[in-house]
């Protein structure tokens, strides 16, 4: 067993993590996101109590799950932007309707970075190579997606560290 602690940034403490159904469309579609950085959990909580309207506190939850349990399933794994990711992301993304039906799916987060560069794919000034090739130049943290119920019984809650500005 490979026990690695993954964690998620929000509003309130988590010990029992849900799927829901999100109100903008996602990299890798609904269900519990989850990363193995802590920085990236609270700086994801900073930005959102940041918001005038916010709380004042939010919640990284500490998790851990069993990785080669993850991998070893029903799972869709990368390690790094290739074409099948940007494939995949830009689906989920951009289409309602898409759907899949992986536990767990694993690799780069799209952040506001990455956002720019699929911008200017989705525009047609990139092509596909080129997008994969500007993004291996970034340093990308994770993300990991628990998609079905069966998926949330893998990880276990520890502890929820409050995080004020």
């Amino acid at each position: 067993m490979s026990k690695i602690k993954i964690y998620h940034g929000s509003l309130e403490q988590v010990p029992v993590p849900e799927i829901r159904q999100p109100n903008r469309t996602l990299d890798y579609g609904c269900g519990f996101y989850t990363t193995t950085n802590y920085q990236q959990a609270e700086d994801w909580v900073k930005r959102h109590i940041n918001d005038k309207d916010k709380p004042i506190r939010g919640y990284v939850n500490i998790y851990e799950i069993d990785i080669d349990e993850v991998k070893s399933g029903n799972c869709l794994w990368f390690d790094e932007p290739t074409e099948e990711w940007v494939n995949f992301v830009y689906a989920n993304r951009n289409n309602r309707d898409y759907s899949h039906n992986y536990d767990f799916v694993y690799g780069p987060v799209a952040n506001d970075r990455v956002y720019a560069a699929f911008t200017l794919y989705e525009s047609g000034l990139l092509n596909t190579q080129e997008l994969i090739r500007e993004l291996k130049t970034y340093t990308l943290v994770d993300q990991l997606l628990m998609h079905t119920a069966d998926s949330l019984k893998a990880i276990t809650f520890i502890e929820a560290k409050e995080i004020k500005l």
